[in-house]
């Protein structure tokens, strides 16, 4: 009897657990494709908030074509939090560049990672070793990114302030970072634009198939400032030998920051509760992916080109960490602050 009374105490806990599981609301976080590094860093939050006992809600991560779709998504209330490109955001925000109509229930979280430019060229057609050199292309397949994905309308945007003529030099396909990598090693593209968190799981999946046979181009600093005249997002970033395989020499690329943002109608305890979930696993996150290493609370809101949503500035006051006035919500700038 005793037994008995000990198996219907497990089984009511149990069902209690799973009642608490139930009444969780699930949001969706939508990441990009699996070979960039936005899905498995995405992936990882979402664990960690489901497994969180005394979370209000849960998260689900799901793969995407990246920026361009995600935003999409957020607008059609497909999803509620979105790992963007900074530079999506700002349009976004404002209807600016591919994206036409302001989304201005967007706000943001948190900059996460730095998003750093990977323009990968055959090294027989590399003479500068700067991303000048895809100006001299002849027809040959390169590949900026899947369709209508955030690599290929930044690619597009990068190019376009170089001067880059990539309408006449390339003969363009469209894949993701996986497909691409792929090609590249059978020989059936010549180079591949792949923006992404490193170490990126395509690129090191090229360089440990190609070696010295493909190039990562630089960045010089004019060509940085080049492509900051409309939006200062990029900044100069070295990926230090060892970063892929086979890599010996220092890469100087550049890189801009990776946005997680949220709808404005997500409430603000749930969003107060991911920004805190965020940056009190932080340790955990870097574990899973080395991209995620470089953050840190006091940079959180550095290159976000979107105000904050109240629930992560609730977080950021309570840890004193400074907010620019650009950031404040709307509500804060025409609501008085009130004191306790």
């Amino acid at each position: 009897m005793p037994k008995i009374g000990i198996l219907f105490l497990l089984v009511a806990l149990l069902q209690s657990c799973g009642d608490q599981l139930g009444q969780r609301r699930t949001y969706v976080l939508t990441t990009g494709t699996t070979g960039g590094t936005f899905y498995p860093v995405g992936v990882a939050l979402s664990t960690l908030v489901t497994a969180q006992p005394r979370a209000e809600f849960s998260l689900t991560a799901i793969s995407s074509a990246g920026s361009m779709e995600n935003i999409k998504l957020l607008r059609d209330n497909q999803a509620q939090f979105g790992l963007v490109l900074a530079i999506f955001a700002a349009w976004a925000y404002d209807g600016e560049g591919p994206i036409r109509s302001p989304q201005s229930n967007l706000r943001s979280i948190s900059a996460m990672w730095p998003n750093v430019e990977h323009f990968v060229l055959h090294s027989d057609l590399v003479t500068t070793g700067t991303v000048q050199d895809l100006n001299q292309l002849d027809g040959e397949r390169y590949v900026l990114g899947a369709r209508n994905s955030g690599a290929e309308h930044t690619g597009i945007y990068i190019l376009e302030a170089l001067g880059i003529d990539y309408l006449n030099k390339f003969s363009l396909g469209y894949m993701a970072y996986g497909a691409s990598a792929s090609a590249m090693q059978d020989g059936n593209i010549v180079g591949m634009n792949v923006p992404a968190g490193p170490p990126v799981t395509a690129i090191t999946q090229a360089f440990a198939q190609m070696g010295n046979e493909m190039t990562v181009l630089d960045f010089s600093e004019q060509e940085i400032a080049a492509i900051n005249q409309r939006y200062p997002l990029w900044q100069s970033f070295e990926l230090p030998p060892g970063t892929y395989p086979y890599q010996e020499r220092s890469i100087n690329t550049a890189a801009s920051p990776n946005v997680l943002i949220v709808r404005e109608d997500v409430s603000d305890q749930i969003v107060y509760d991911l920004t805190r979930m965020l940056w009190e696993n932080l340790a955990t996150l870097q574990q899973i992916h080395s991209a995620t290493r470089s953050m840190v609370l006091e940079e959180a809101l550095q290159g976000i080109p979107v105000p904050l949503h109240p629930g992560a500035l609730r977080y950021y006051r309570e840890q004193n960490v400074a907010v620019p006035d650009a950031l404040l919500p709307p509500t804060e700038l025409t609501e008085p602050v009130l004191s306790h």
